[in-house]
């Protein structure tokens, strides 16, 4: 499997489009299976659901106020905020029946983030918050407390996006953001449930993901070969990214 670990652009649209291409070009066999694992800048990535709220441009004002860039996300819920505390990920791998696995790669990416953050020391459990943000039945949580790990999916013919972010660190700049992004959306949630690693074990944001590249590992799915992207996927990136800027800036 190939794991791509760089950063990449600064501009979020970008990101997300490159994230679509390896997806589109996993399902034409021109790419191979890939775990995209990386720490991200600032971005609030909007969920389908948020762009049909009607306080949608608010909370796009919200989060370039707080010194965020807006997106919309290829899978998952409501709004979520990934930044440099945070860990990113998207696996894209090819399925020639796609919608016969969701329930089994929730599972096991639920499992593997469960079992990494459980080896650090933190009491890790699957399973939703009551009153936590972009709220899901297959969340990894701390002591059914607050919300460490969010993920959702993306099907299309030929290939599954499982994706998500994992809150190590600064826990109260996810809070910060969020509160001002789903005051705009109108969305109900309670703010202390939004949790990170650090608040329960001594550890750097490397040592949770190399916990999570590791249980990867031993859930078998490796070997692990750390790569970059293609051109075509850079170009089918730039071409996606151009139908996300519109679709985010008409709605400002």
């Amino acid at each position: 499997m190939r794991l791509l670990c760089e950063p990449g652009p600064a501009e979020a649209a970008l990101q997300a489009g490159l994230t679509r291409a390896v997806l589109y070009e996993t399902a034409a066999g021109r790419s191979p299976e890939t775990l995209r694992l990386y720490r991200p800048r600032r971005v609030v990535a909007f969920g389908r659901r948020d762009v049909s709220s009607p306080g949608f441009r608010r909370a796009v004002r919200a989060a370039g106020e707080a010194g965020y860039q807006s997106v919309v996300r290829s899978a998952g819920g409501r709004a979520a905020v990934f930044h440099p505390g945070t860990i990113a990920f998207a696996w894209a791998r090819p399925d020639p029946e796609p919608a016969r696995g969701v329930t089994d790669r929730y599972r096991l990416v639920s499992g593997v983030i469960r079992d990494a953050l459980a080896s650090l020391g933190v009491d890790a459990r699957v399973g939703e918050v009551a009153g936590e943000y972009c709220p899901g039945a297959w969340s990894v949580n701390a002591a059914g407390r607050r919300k460490l790990m969010g993920t959702g999916q993306r099907l299309i013919p030929g290939a599954s996006h499982t994706g998500g972010v994992i809150a190590a660190d600064d826990a109260p700049e996810t809070r910060r953001v969020l509160e001002a992004v789903y005051a705009a959306l109108e969305i109900d949630w309670n703010p202390d449930t939004a949790g990170a690693v650090t608040m329960y074990a001594p550890v750097a944001w490397e040592d949770v993901r190399d916990a999570v590249l590791d249980h990867w590992r031993r859930a078998g799915l490796g070997p692990l070969h750390e790569d970059g992207w293609s051109e075509r996927e850079k170009e089918t990136a730039r071409r996606l990214a151009e139908g996300n800027r519109a679709g985010v800036a008409c709605r400002r």
